[in-house]
């Protein structure tokens, strides 16, 4: 196991998870009957601040469809977690309208760079553009001043 566990910060991640998916009205027990269903997700809301609760909850009422896809959030919500805190590891999303990312990922593959290589690669020689530029410009100054 490469994250550490933290009991009490996962069973908080669980209650979120399956609080999110009884808002959503996907049922989260493993009851059929609709009142059962709701008085045991209204026990699980109830249950937020006591990790030993929500754990003893999942343990004896969670929907036999949920384990698995619970325990992926889990695992995906404590990779980003221990990602997050240092600044090398951390993860960031951005926007792009599929034209561009399309473009993007082209020259990421022609380059054989990530698209985070090839984002920092295209900035630097932009940059470096400018920087040349500006030199450029001052040298051309300092020749006109010369002349006169």
């Amino acid at each position: 196991m490469k994250y550490q566990k933290l009991e009490n910060q996962e069973a908080n991640w669980k209650w979120i998870y399956l609080i999110r998916k009884y808002r959503e009205g996907e049922n989260i027990t493993c009851y059929q009957e609709r009142s059962l269903q709701e008085a045991k997700s209204q026990e699980l809301l109830a249950c937020q601040h006591y990790p030993e609760k929500i754990e003893a909850w999942i343990k004896n009422h969670l929907s036999p469809a949920l384990p698995i896809k619970l325990d992926q959030a889990i695992r995906a919500r404590r990779k980003r977690f221990f990602n997050g805190e240092k600044q090398h590891t951390k993860k960031k999303s951005i926007d792009l309208e599929y034209a561009v990312w399309q473009r993007l990922s082209r020259y990421s593959r022609k380059m054989k760079m990530t698209l985070s290589e090839t984002i920092t690669y295209m900035i630097d020689e932009r940059e470096s553009k400018a920087q040349f530029e500006n030199q450029m410009a001052a040298m051309k100054n300092s020749l006109k001043n010369l002349l006169k």
